[in-house]
């Protein structure tokens, strides 16, 4: 399953107490393949050294890139999808480069996306991620095993 996850998703999956450590772990034990650019890759950085300490940023970050299940997208359009925010059109830019399955997001900026026929992109929320991976993989219980 190839996703694109959104920086909002990202912060909350890096401890193991935070309500999207299971996608840390499904990252981890490769059932999702994370597609990035280089920009997505540079927001998550500025972001998550804003929120954690330094260390604990660059080791997450470090982590995320040796993973064989990342998959690192060239992009060469930019579609312009969300003018209310243009931050945003970077995830939707590597959705639709990537062919990617969902972008998963909790931003409401990204629900325009659900109107359009063309380019397709499936934008579902955290929630909503989740209980398609459970429905794919089982529940978050059998991740914490692994």
């Amino acid at each position: 399953m190839k996703v694109v996850i959104d920086t909002n998703i990202i912060l909350n999956a890096v401890y193991r107490r935070s309500k999207n450590y299971w996608i840390r772990q499904a990252l981890e034990n490769g059932q999702i393949t994370l597609c990035v650019t280089t920009d997505v890759l540079d927001e998550y950085s500025e972001v998550l050294a804003s929120y954690y300490d330094g260390e604990t940023a660059e080791l997450f970050l470090s982590a995320l890139e040796i993973l064989p299940n990342l998959q690192l997208i060239h992009k060469y359009y930019f579609w312009q999808l969300i003018p209310k925010d243009e931050d945003d059109e970077k995830f939707v830019d590597c959705a639709i480069a990537a062919n990617s399955d969902y972008l998963v997001t909790n931003d409401r900026h990204f629900q325009v996306l659900k109107k359009l026929l063309f380019p397709k992109v499936n934008v579902v929320n955290e929630k909503e991620f989740k209980a398609i991976f459970e429905s794919k993989f089982g529940n978050d219980q059998q991740l914490q095993q692994s």
